[in-house]
């Protein structure tokens, strides 16, 4: 087990919040319910960002920044929105402080803000709002746009990367002339996320729908990526929503189109956060730490040499420029832990709890042999190779470590998809084995409602490629015609 770390199967959760302190991700600050993101954390972030930009450019977004503050007014223009965020909103009131005369840092009650300004839990009002300056016809549309930026969601209880008062995310807002051009932009978006959640995190995802009490507040449709972590829990990983024209009437946003008419603007917003950090440690990472897919991993190769004289660790230092200098024309990231602070067994520890996908252990002996030592952070194999090809070596390893990780999730997943018909079994199935339970619905609130209150398991998703099967629902015998998932959920 890993130095420090509670193991998986006696405390899930206590095992997670040691791996994101002990593998330098995260750590809690001196704000309630904030977080400090580590640098090796952040540039686990950075990487997501830059390989999600990218597709968001590919699908021709563009990025722009929206201010944090949303007047209070703004919110109260769209009913359900409001409703959806009240309970969660920072709201600030003054703009000075003073000191009272006897040492103390107190709000001026005479710097009052004539209207009280929203810290952004979410950026639908101002956007729209601005919107209305951007469009007039329908030459100006679709806008495109993409913000990344932090939001604040005021939680009471918080967790590392899964809930946190402040968090990171990007947000997609667009504008379109026609209801299919934004439900086709809502699709693709949420395809985009599944493909990242699945080339690029090794994260096997659910393509669906959210039932009506599980929409985004202010959504006509909200579309979902979902994802299981390995106690059995649902996390949902990413959220593309089609907002209809309920934002451009809030705003008065109007366009006039090719036939002369002034027709309200049809809409989408979709995001993914730093949940995602949580989605990758809590899918792949065991007791001896982080476990990170090379698509991912800031250092894809660390290379520790073992050596007992500065003569032997020239001849190393000599092997590891050359492979440093192939492996980076190959686009790797390699780290060389010359270090002579810490032992070799030490930094094998480290980057074994960093997740680091390859090590390459190379001493006095392998230079004479012609050889290296691979250790797998997948499988915790290790296995002795020779220095010729080496470097292709390490490039077709790095993609079958990849393909493994995900392999093993969608197993893990494919085991923990449980068909039932009777309440009893959903229970059953629920409190003793977890994971997705498919089963028939009768589509009312009201059922969703009470089985949540009593068993905690909300619905997931209606899946996208969920099969027409004539059934009844497990909670009220009512006719369903197709079967949605439910699990407990992150």
């Amino acid at each position: 087990m890993g130095k420090g770390i509670t193991s998986r199967s006696e405390d899930y959760s206590q095992w997670y919040n040691d791996l994101v302190v002990k593998a330098d991700l995260a750590e809690h600050s001196a704000v309630r319910g904030c977080m400090v993101i580590k640098p090796y954390g952040y540039a686990i972030w950075e990487r997501m960002q830059a390989i999600l930009d990218k597709k968001f450019k590919d699908t021709g977004h563009s990025n722009a920044y929206f201010p944090l503050f949303i007047p209070k007014s703004f919110f109260s223009k769209e009913a359900s929105h409001v409703e959806g965020f009240a309970t969660e909103c920072a709201v600030v009131t003054h703009y000075r402080l003073k000191n009272d005369g006897e040492g103390n840092i107190v709000v001026d009650e005479t710097a009052k803000l004539e209207e009280e300004l929203i810290v952004r839990p979410t950026s639908e009002t101002i956007i729209w709002n601005t919107y209305k300056g951007w469009i007039e016809s329908y030459r100006d549309l679709p806008i495109l746009v993409n913000q990344w930026a932090n939001v604040v969601r005021w939680e009471m209880r918080t967790r590392l990367f899964l809930r946190t008062a402040e968090f990171l995310w990007q947000e997609g807002h667009t504008a379109h002339a026609t209801s299919e051009e934004a439900v086709e932009e809502a699709e693709r978006m949420l395809e985009v996320y599944a493909d990242f959640a699945e080339q690029t995190l090794a994260v096997p995802v659910i393509r669906g729908v959210k039932t009506e009490n599980e929409r985004f507040a202010g959504a006509l449709e909200t579309y979902c990526i979902e994802a299981l972590m390995q106690d059995g829990k649902a996390l949902q990983a990413g959220t593309s929503h089609f907002l209809g024209q309920n934002f451009a009437k809030a705003f008065d946003v109007k366009f006039t189109s090719k036939e002369g008419k002034l027709e309200h603007v049809w809409a989408t917003s979709w995001g993914v956060s730093t949940r995602l950090m949580g989605a990758l440690i809590m899918a792949h990472s065991d007791d001896q730490g982080l476990v990170l897919p090379p698509k991912l991993a800031p250092i894809q190769v660390v290379i520790v040499p073992i050596y007992k004289t500065e003569e032997e660790k020239a001849n190393i230092d000599g092997f590891v420029n050359k492979l440093t200098s192939e492996l980076q024309d190959m686009d790797i990231s390699i780290k060389y832990d010359d270090r002579d602070t810490q032992r070799p067994g030490f930094k094998f520890a480290e980057w074994e709890m960093k997740g680091v996908p390859l090590r390459v252990a190379v001493g006095a002996r392998d230079i004479q042999n012609g050889t290296v030592e691979l250790a797998r952070r997948d499988t915790q194999t290790k296995e002795t190779v020779s220095q010729e090809g080496l470097a292709v070596t390490i490039e077709n390893l790095l993609g079958i470590i990849q393909e493994n990780i995900y392999h093993k999730a969608l197993s893990f997943r494919s085991e923990h998809i449980t068909e039932v018909n009777s309440y009893e079994e959903f229970k059953d199935v629920l409190e003793n084995k977890g994971g997705f339970i498919s089963c028939h619905w009768d589509g009312t609130v009201e059922t969703e409602k009470r089985v949540k209150d009593e068993t905690k398991a909300t619905i997931r998703c209606i899946p996208l490629d969920a099969k027409d099967e004539v059934g009844v629902c497990i909670f009220t015998g009512k006719p369903s015609g197709k079967r949605v998932l439910f699990a407990k959920a992150y």
